[in-house]
């Protein structure tokens, strides 16, 4: 397992993951209902880890990192079917954000001591 992967090369392994199958990906109306049903799911676990909704003992035991990456896979699979390089569209979100949203929040000091 490669620890040092790009989007890129994440995008190319579900595509090729995907590539080895007839049905190919999932329409994007499909995809996108599976992107809500795995951030109910991230939900859930951040409820029963953070939140005062504890977990039955009936169910089964699933990971905060465990349904973040469940909702990564499809978010790849969604941005893979219709052509959407991740990588791209992470630095067009980090210039809006470094360019029109620069003194939105408060920076933190050089030297205050939370690096």
């Amino acid at each position: 397992m490669d620890e040092n992967k790009t989007v890129r090369q994440l995008q190319e392994e579900v595509d090729a993951y995907i590539g080895q199958f007839k049905e190919g990906y999932f329409s994007p109306l499909a995809m996108t209902a599976r992107l809500t049903e795995e951030l109910g799911e991230l939900a859930r676990e951040i409820n029963h880890y953070y939140g005062e909704k504890k977990k039955k003992t009936s169910e089964t035991e699933k990971t905060v990192q465990e349904e973040i990456g469940d909702l990564l896979f499809v978010l790849i699979c969604l941005a893979n079917s219709l052509d959407i390089d991740l990588q791209t569209a992470h630095d067009q979100v980090m210039y809006k954000f470094n360019t029109r949203d620069k003194d939105r929040w408060t920076k933190k000091d050089v030297g205050d001591g939370h690096e």
